[in-house]
């Protein structure tokens, strides 16, 4: 029944979303047009690549911890590598345009929640290597292969930080004057979103981004997403139906857009 939602969500968000030419912030037309629909190859989205076909054909089985909503494909404890690669990985399309997104805003710091096996990671801490990016992971040993793939790819200054979100989400927001990009992918169930959210709030300014992911996933994670549309601080949105751009621009009028992606 989820997935005939799901899907019905999907249908609707083809009919309703726009192009860049049915646009009129400035703004998001610029997003779209130089980001979001920049569909030409970059020379660092290869290494990330032939990554993941190894990931694809790793039969090591790892013990999943997970604290979060859980799987909708397959809650077993025991996995293969090789079936995370296929079933939780980013699709090539979506990580890359999270790397786009990276190289447009040009932060000075990144967090993530959901590290999973570090592809998406990867992407983007490839948008600048100079970029301070910290990743969150609750399962130690998703971690470790993680940590293995980042050794790969010579990614040396990513901090892969190991526990329960929860727990040190806000000690870790304690330390950081503000955010620039914050991507949040783990524990998809609804309190949780909108809690990580009113965390961040506080340490956000004018060009900070948050990115959400599987705005859709289920009926607490599409309230959730409403909510976060409806706060006062929140001035742009983009539903580009599997991740939500949450935005804070000064001095423009506040609107949410569904955008064909």
């Amino acid at each position: 029944m989820l997935n005939i939602q799901f899907a019905l969500d999907y249908i609707a968000h083809r009919i309703n979303a726009k192009t860049r030419h049915g646009v009129h912030s400035p703004f998001v037309y610029k997003l779209i047009d130089e980001v979001i629909y920049d569909f030409k190859d970059k020379p660092e989205y290869k290494s990330i690549e032939e990554l993941r076909k190894n990931l694809l054909q790793d039969h090591r089985n790892i013990t999943i911890t997970d604290l979060g909503a859980g799987s909708q494909l397959n809650n077993q404890k025991v996995k293969a590598v090789k079936e995370l690669a296929k079933n939780a990985l980013k699709a090539p399309r979506l990580a890359k345009l999270l790397f786009r997104l990276v190289q447009y805003t040009q932060p000075k710091t990144l967090i993530e929640l959901g590290t999973c096996l570090g592809i998406t990671t990867a992407y983007l801490a490839k948008a600048d290597e100079n970029l301070q990016v910290i990743t969150m992971e609750g399962c130690p040993q998703t971690a470790a292969v993680a940590q293995e793939n980042f050794n790969k790819l010579g990614l040396k200054y990513i901090q892969l930080e190991v526990g329960n979100f929860d727990e040190r989400l806000p000690v870790l927001l304690q330390n950081k004057q503000q955010l620039d990009v914050v991507f949040i992918d783990g524990n998809h169930r609804k309190d949780a979103t909108l809690n990580y959210f009113n965390w961040c709030l506080p340490k956000v300014h004018e060009n900070s981004l948050l990115i959400f992911d599987d705005i859709y996933w289920s009926k607490g994670m599409k309230e959730a997403w409403a909510e976060i549309k409806a706060h006062p601080q929140v001035s742009v949105t983009v539903d580009l139906f599997w991740i939500g751009l949450v935005f804070f621009k000064k001095g423009i009028a506040k609107e949410d857009f569904k955008v064909k992606f």
